[in-house]
């Protein structure tokens, strides 16, 4: 294992006090973009936080919730919209949740069944393709509030596609995407990586687009935990965001991205081959879908800091979509669960520039949603919405 030239030399306690808990167990799922994590742990750079890790696979995103929510997981690489969804109340019981940072950006995509992406190649655009199934399509996603679930229903309904009456939505864990598409039980999925690759070695199905075509350079995985957990352990929280600053800054060396890529592959993260996770890990992206954007862990910074109105996005497609009714306190709820203050004392601490908050972001359809459109004006604008 290589050595780590620039880990932290803080103290193995916090600024502001010493440590609550110094033992934190993480929970992820078996993910391309679960790398952080994964390196924090191998390299051990908590350690020069006052902290030591331990990693917890789980087998689904709803698993990752269950024990977030029992106090199983101190904290957990998760989906920006689960979080949300848990703080809502949406599919389960409701609790006040709390985005540390954002682990990644970009690193998912689409991928079509072989007679689907055959289909789309011919005819040219979604809706005449999925016409010639002579059925419902059917496409997965990985969790009903989760990132892929709004990449999904928004690459979707930008193409004329319907997302809850022209398809049937199924939720399935990511790592058993590809063989369910393998049976002949899906049309097409959205998922993180390495999943898109896999489907493609093993010849069951092409990635026709990916997430960052949708929203660029979009927030994706999260480091959360609940609220309770941040004010109980203020100081822990701040570490652990420390540790995983350390670990996103490590992984945009080059070199990195190879050494973790082989890292993945064990048994006890990803386990496949670990040409398939390097292959869309880099950065440069397959020359079949030029339009996608690499995976981001840290790019200075720019990828880590959680904007309160990015978290704002995720509401408003909820209201789209019929999960919530429309409402007025988007911003409130946002400034409650994205831990911003906590995020630019840890960023200070390893010397992390925070970036502004005041940016707007431009989708596939042209439209554009920045902090300071209106959320209920927005969500309403759509012209395929519930």
């Amino acid at each position: 294992m290589n050595s780590v030239s620039h880990l932290a030399s803080s103290p193995a306690s916090s600024p502001s006090g010493p440590l609550e808990k110094t033992h934190l167990r993480l929970g992820f799922v078996a993910l391309a973009d679960a790398a952080p994590l994964v390196a924090a742990k191998l390299l051990e750079f908590g350690h020069a936080h006052g902290l030591t890790l331990e990693l917890s696979r789980q087998p689904s995103w709803a698993a990752v919730r269950d024990k977030l929510l029992s106090g199983d997981l101190d904290a957990a690489h998760t989906l920006y919209g689960l979080v949300y969804g848990v703080q809502l109340g949406l599919g389960g019981p409701q609790t006040d949740m709390a985005v540390l940072m954002v682990l990644n950006r970009n690193g998912q995509a689409f991928t079509l069944s072989n007679r689907l992406a055959d289909a789309l190649a011919e005819h040219g655009s979604l809706p005449k393709a999925l016409a010639t199934l002579g059925r419902k399509p059917v496409f997965a996603q990985t969790f009903p509030t989760g990132t892929h679930a709004m990449w999904l229903y928004y690459w979707l309904a930008a193409q004329g596609v319907h997302p809850l009456r022209d398809i049937e939505s199924v939720v399935i864990p990511p790592p058993q995407m590809v063989a369910a598409l393998a049976e002949d039980k899906l049309d097409g999925l959205c998922v993180g990586e390495p999943w898109n690759a896999m489907a493609e070695a093993q010849g069951v199905g092409r990635t026709v687009a990916y997430t960052s075509e949708v929203w660029p350079d979009h927030p994706e995985k999260v480091l959360a935990c609940r609220r309770d957990f941040v004010s109980a352990n203020p100081n822990s929280a701040r570490a652990l965001v420390q540790t995983m600053l350390e670990a996103c800054r490590w992984l945009d060396d080059p070199g990195h991205r190879n050494e973790i890529a082989r890292w993945l592959a064990r048994p006890d993260y990803i386990g496949i081959d670990e040409a398939l996770i390097a292959a869309r890990f880099g950065d440069a992206i397959p020359a079949s879908v030029p339009r996608g954007l690499p995976v981001r862990f840290f790019d200075n910074g720019d990828v880590n800091y959680p904007q309160p109105f990015e978290g704002v996005w995720f509401l408003t497609q909820f209201e789209r979509w019929g999960m919530i009714d429309a409402r007025g306190d988007y911003a409130e709820i946002a400034a409650r669960i994205n831990q911003t203050q906590l995020y630019r004392e840890a960023a200070a601490h390893v010397k992390v520039a925070v970036p502004a908050e005041e940016n707007a972001r431009t989708f596939m359809d042209g439209k554009v949603w920045d902090s300071g459109t209106p959320a209920a004006a927005y969500g309403r604008s759509f012209p395929i919405r519930r």
